[in-house]
Parts: structure tokens; C-alpha cells; sequence
């Protein structure tokens, strides 16, 4: 089957995007949040499969300086695939001009970035709304 990619937001469904997030697991993301932070990111990939949304993500951008990718989610059913590494091929390809990419990863998929040319900072660190979650999911290091 054919993949259809797509960087648009017209006549986007905010609501098959949390769906995906859900079954991806990236967290419940509510459509109205999903909506207003690929809005406001300076690119996005979609990729669909007889018009259904099966992968996304975005980069938030300066336009020189920093770029971050973000919220790349693949659905299960489709991952093994290759479409994690395109859809972050894309947005790399975007940030390009950038002389920093940075990444966010859900733990244990450190290596799949590692294979892009990501490598570990030592300096990174992060405050979340949920701290506590933060540290049980695996995003926080203990102090």
C-alpha cells in the first residue's frame, strides 16, 4: 500500500491525531492542545495509508539558531516499518539550516536516534507540568 505524505493542516482531524498519540503511547493529548502546538511548529510530516493517519511529527524552530523535533508517533500496527526514520528524515531535512537539532525520545528508543546522527547531551534538562509521572515514565533522571 502506498504512503501519502503531507505537511498541511487544512481540513486536519485533530481528533484522528489524539487517537493516534493514544494508540502510539505518547499520552492522552487532548485535540484542542494537539491543534494549537502543530499550529504553532514551524514543520510537520504526516504520513497516511488509504486516507488513515498512521505517523506525525513536528519541529518547533527560531529559524536559525535552535530547532527541536517532537511528538513523532508511528501507530503499532505500522511500526517496524520505517516510518519513525522517515518521518524524522523529513523533519531533519526541514531543520537543516539549524546549527542545533535536538530531540525528544521516549525512553528505550534512544538507539532508533542514535542511527539519525543524534547523540546524548550532557547538559539537557527539563521541568514538567507532571513531575513525579516524569520520573516514573523514565524521562527524569534522579538528582
Amino acid at each position: 500500500m502506498s504512503i501519502v505524505w503531507s505537511e498541511g493542516l487544512k481540513d486536519f482531524d485533530w481528533e484522528e491525531l489524539a487517537a493516534l498519540y493514544r494508540a502510539a503511547p505518547l499520552g492522552d493529548k487532548r485535540p484542542a492542545d494537539l491543534e494549537l502546538v502543530f499550529t504553532n511548529s514551524m514543520f510537520r510530516a504526516f504520513a497516511r495509508e488509504e486516507g488513515k493517519l498512521i505517523a506525525a511529527g513536528r519541529g518547533l524552530a527560531d529559524g536559525r539558531d535552535c530547532a527541536y523535533l517532537c511528538d513523532i508517533a508511528v501507530l503499532p500496527s505500522h511500526q517496524g516499518r520505517g516510518l519513525g526514520k522517515e518521518i524524522v528524515a523529513r523533519l531533519l531535512e526541514r531543520a537543516r539550516s539549524h546549527r542545533k537539532i535536538m530531540l525528544y525520545a521516549v525512553p528505550g528508543r534512544e538507539d532508533l536516534y542514535h542511527q539519525l546522527g543524534f547523540r546524548r547531551m550532557r547538559t539537557a534538562m527539563a521541568i514538567f507540568e507532571n513531575q513525579r509521572e516524569a520520573y516514573v515514565r523514565g524521562y527524569l533522571c534522579e538528582p
